[in-house]
């Protein structure tokens, strides 16, 4: 390997310490919280549940009152969900419904399913234990308990908690605030005539909407051309009022490659050459204190280096405890007889089987692989892969989250 390269894990750990995460702090409505990173925990104003009830339909009794199966008690009262019944007398039983509180002196239900309706009374076809079908106060979330962590980022299953214990309203860190554009004469806009030599421009599309998908608060700068003087103003430009700068193409030191000098000339830059594949060329800086990050312009790298760099670096300046993607192993359902020197992220699907096979063409222009795959297979430096050996699997569910 080349020395001037650094591994994936030395570049990935540079880059994360160059992290400044964000301090303000917002409180907003639960309801529009998803995606958003908790500021400071919570803990719970209430008991979940907050009083002991009935886990399914059926028949709240003492079990005392059902020595054998066949017993019949007379019904004394109804209690559906929503209103709260009366002490339940020795020798009766209760219709009760899902979540209904469980009466005083009741200790079990019996599902309907085992009890017979007969007139004003049922036979209990069961013998129940103590406790059966009843959930306990506080079972699921003490009084006080924390709820959710600082740091969290919220999924509905998160709001769903919070709002089951009452909090209408959470702190969160606010939006991270990201400048994005492209550079190169040749690229042109969908919709546009495509004159000769020129491109359409892909990665504008896909980094705006990986951004949203974060949660940023997104400024596009849209296009902009080979041009050391055009670079520099739209740095100026982005730098204002923004936490990052996402640039892809001109990161190289070709003559039309403009980036580096630019940002050079307006701040600070640091340019490394990873070794991974795609994604080998990767530029990080400030301008006018805001961070800056440089990917590579061919689709398929910038896609991959922005999973596998951007968007931790992006969740951690959020204030996110959690940012590096979850691996599994799986068999593969491939041949790799001729590893690369650099870490290699191949684009791959997992079967329905629970193997994985690759994308036939793992270019890194084919743009068309990273929408036929569902993850990203990780191949450490060197090393060969035959049919049946265990792979790291990354998945999309994960990386695009």
């Amino acid at each position: 390997m080349n020395a001037n390269m650094l591994t994936f894990d030395e570049a990935y750990t540079q880059l994360l310490g160059h992290v400044r995460p964000v301090r303000e702090i917002e409180e907003i409505d639960t309801m529009m919280a998803a995606g958003r990173v908790l500021a400071v925990s919570q803990h719970s104003p209430i008991a979940q549940p907050p009083m002991d009830n009935s886990a399914m339909d059926g028949y709240a009794l003492r079990v005392a009152d059902v020595p054998e199966s066949g017993t019949r008690l007379p019904v004394s009262q109804r209690i559906p969900a929503g209103s709260v019944g009366t002490a339940l007398q020795p020798g009766t039983a209760a219709r009760i419904f899902t979540g209904a509180p469980l009466p005083e002196g009741a200790d079990a239900v019996v599902m309907q399913e085992l009890c017979e309706h007969d007139g004003d009374a049922v036979v209990v076809n069961h013998v129940p234990r103590l406790g059966e079908a009843v959930r306990r106060t506080g079972e699921d979330v003490a009084l006080g308990a924390e709820v959710l962590g600082a740091g969290v980022r919220l999924r509905p299953q998160e709001l769903a908690l919070a709002a089951s214990v009452g909090l209408a309203r959470l702190p969160v860190l606010r939006r991270m605030r990201v400048a994005v554009f492209s550079t190169g004469s040749e690229l042109v806009m969908p919709g546009e005539p495509l004159p000769p030599g020129g491109i359409y421009n892909s990665n504008r599309f896909m980094l705006r909407a990986l951004l949203t998908q974060l949660g940023c608060e997104v400024t596009d700068l849209g296009i902009v051309p080979d041009n050391l003087e055009a670079t520099r103003k739209v740095l100026r430009e982005a730098a204002q009022g923004n936490d990052l700068i996402v640039t892809s193409g001109g990161v190289s030191v070709g003559e039309e490659d403009h980036v580096k000098p630019a940002v050079e000339a307006e701040g600070s830059l640091d340019m490394w050459k990873i070794a991974m594949k795609p994604g080998k060329p990767l530029a990080y800086g400030r301008v006018h204190g805001a961070a800056f990050i440089g990917l590579p312009g061919n689709p398929v790298s910038s896609f991959v280096t922005f999973l596998l760099m951007v968007r931790p670096f992006i969740l951690a300046t959020q204030g996110a405890i959690e940012v590096a993607p979850q691996a599994v192993l799986l068999t593969a359902g491939f041949d790799w007889t001729k590893p690369d020197r650099r870490r290699e992220f191949l684009r791959a699907r997992m079967t329905a089987a629970g193997t994985v096979e690759l994308f036939s063409n793992q270019g890194a222009a084919a743009l068309n692989s990273t929408t036929w795959a569902n993850g990203l297979v990780d191949i450490p430096a060197g090393q060969a892969v035959a049919a049946g050996d265990k792979v790291r699997f990354l998945p999309y569910g994960d990386l695009l989250w």
